[in-house]
């Protein structure tokens, strides 16, 4: 594991010793995982959202000037049956923050599971929820849950999501705790960051053990309070992307598409810097221009263009490590076999 002084130091690396972390980086991806990328497939369910993050245009105070949708089970499996044709075998249910869609994803996995044959990840990306609803969604079929903390400093957490980081960090809890993989993820140069928050977010992954963790780069989205603020440093993002990836070598993490929105090539650069996992984007067209995550124009990730970009990083593509040995390409994930210095 990094020191907070080496990774204080690789956070701000710039030429050739950025060029160092990255090759590390992408030396420890290769022991852990071989030269491979995992896709997954998203499904964005609902643009509706009880949260008023400052950040984001799906905010509750955009809410009734939105245009509101709500997918229905049958919807969710049309998609995931198109994922399922598209050869990948994980399906990334994401949605704003609301109880409204509790009954449809109870009602949509275990039909998932099934048209899968069980050979399936269900990944879920639905925020807070109360233990017992997390689960039931267990029980019945899901087994992966991301959570974004966003950032770990407490006081910019509570001012910019208004909401409690210690509630969302019990939520983490508990989901690891009923045995689901768990990921969390950061913004990067959140206006009110600071380079030692940055630190603590990367610590903060390892005490909690979770299995994956994501980075993207500020974007000021339209209709939000943060929208006149300046981009986030894709440069930043890009080696909290390499240090994670030497601090936990095991761990899942992507190259985001808010990192192509920022910078043109940024998501083949966040190949460079170590990740190691792709989201494909299978909502339909008309339920993807309502889902205003980074705004209408955001950069939608599909299947040949993360085909060609992992062709053109040397990797290969994958399916999930989560679903046993006969899905993980002969790769041990989660061994440790350390890593070199780069001095």
């Amino acid at each position: 594991m990094l020191t907070r002084s080496e990774i204080r130091s690789y956070l701000t690396a710039k030429g050739g010793a950025q060029e160092e972390l990255f090759a590390e980086a992408r030396r420890l991806r290769e022991e852990h995982f071989g030269p491979t990328v995992i896709l997954r497939g998203v499904i964005e369910i609902t643009n509706v959202c009880r949260v008023n993050c400052d950040y984001c245009p799906m905010r509750r105070d955009n809410m009734r000037e939105n245009d509101r949708y709500f997918m229905s089970s049958d919807d969710i499996l049309e998609r995931a049956r198109e994922i399922r044709d598209a050869g990948i075998d994980i399906i990334l249910l994401q949605g704003g923050e609301t109880p409204r869609n509790l009954a449809t994803i109870e009602h949509a996995i275990p039909r998932i599971r099934e048209l899968f044959d069980g050979r399936v990840e269900i990944l879920l990306n639905l925020g807070n929820m109360r233990r017992g609803q997390y689960e039931r969604l267990r029980n019945l079929g899901a087994t992966s849950y991301i959570l974004k903390h966003e950032t770990s400093d407490p006081r910019l957490h509570e001012a910019v999501r208004h909401e409690s980081l210690d509630e969302r960090l019990r939520c983490m809890r508990d989901l690891l705790d009923l045995g689901y993989r768990v990921g969390t993820g950061l913004i990067s140069s959140l206006p009110g960051q600071t380079l030692e928050s940055i630190v603590d977010d990367i610590e903060l992954a390892e005490t909690l053990g979770v299995h994956m963790c994501s980075v993207a780069p500020f974007v000021p989205a339209p209709n939000t309070p943060l929208q006149l603020e300046p981009a986030g440093s894709n440069e930043l993002a890009l080696n909290t992307i390499a240090v994670l990836r030497l601090h936990r070598p095991q761990m899942l993490i992507p190259s985001v598409s808010a990192l192509e929105k920022t910078s043109t090539g940024g998501q083949s650069r966040g190949l460079a810097a170590g990740a190691n996992v792709m989201t494909v984007n299978f909502t339909g067209d008309i339920d993807r221009q309502r889902y205003l995550i980074y705004g209408k124009d955001r950069f939608v990730v599909k299947k040949r263009y993360a085909e060609d970009l992992a062709q053109a990083s040397g990797l290969r593509i994958r399916g999930s490590v989560f679903l046993g040995p006969d899905a993980r390409d002969g790769v041990r994930v989660g061994a440790s076999k350390g890593r070199r210095d780069l001095a």
